[in-house]
């Protein structure tokens, strides 16, 4: 026990390390919330930032900007009035999209309006030949009252409905007006199965109903008549 006493007084004693401090930065002073060093860092985090953004940018506005892009509503004349009758349908050919040749110019069928069919008077309606199935050339069979799809067998009644075959909506329609007694064709539109105007829509695409959601118009297109 004395052995075991004397060893426990002879240990020296050691004073607790103190605490040291990390000197402050050069330029510190005190009540500073931000150091020079943190002010470059968030610089340099900025201008990485800025020129991420100038390349990404101009490469996703020339990827969306077309479908927001509208060209100018342009008619066009295609015939005098006393050219078309409500009986049967006259075939024309005008330009659609203007600067890029004959494959800007599409074809249209066009009569004058009926009275009998429910329409308004003193009107023309103009028929796209372009199918509402995969965008194949219809034509119109006097014989029959109908237009035909050669390509995938749809049919259409004598105002555009769909009839028959794998077409989802009627034929899209262009908008017409008569200036100086000459009819003009302007933008093309889309209709829903009664005909009431929409946005145009492209081929295989539904009108109507819940499809005006699930379908939405392209922003580029213009508003219906």
């Amino acid at each position: 026990m004395a052995d075991d006493a004397d060893n426990i007084t002879n240990v020296p004693y050691r004073a607790p390390e103190q605490v040291r401090n990390e000197p402050p930065p050069p330029g510190y002073f005190e009540g500073e919330s931000m150091t020079r060093r943190k002010v470059f860092t968030i610089a340099a985090q900025g201008i990485g930032g800025l020129a991420g953004l100038a390349i990404v940018l101009p490469a996703v506005g020339f990827a969306v900007a077309p479908i927001f892009h509208r060209g100018k509503e342009r008619w066009e004349d295609i015939g005098p009035t006393s050219n078309f009758v409500e009986d049967t349908y006259r075939q024309v050919t005008f330009t659609e999209v203007p600067g890029i040749g004959d494959a800007g110019k599409t074809l249209a069928y066009v009569r004058k309006s009926s009275k009998e069919l429910g329409e308004e008077p003193g009107l023309y309606v103009a028929v796209s030949n372009r199918c509402a199935h995969l965008g194949c050339p219809v034509r119109f069979v006097e014989a029959a009252g109908n237009f035909i799809c050669p390509c995938h067998g749809g049919v259409y009644d004598f105002q555009g409905k769909r009839i028959g075959g794998p077409p989802v909506r009627p034929l899209d329609r262009f908008q017409t007006r008569v200036e100086k007694g000459q009819v003009q064709v302007g933008p093309r539109y889309s209709v829903t199965s009664q005909l009431k105007p929409v946005r145009a829509r492209d081929p295989g695409e539904f009108t109507g109903g819940i499809w005006e959601y699930l379908y939405p118009p392209r922003p580029s297109t213009f508003p219906p008549p």
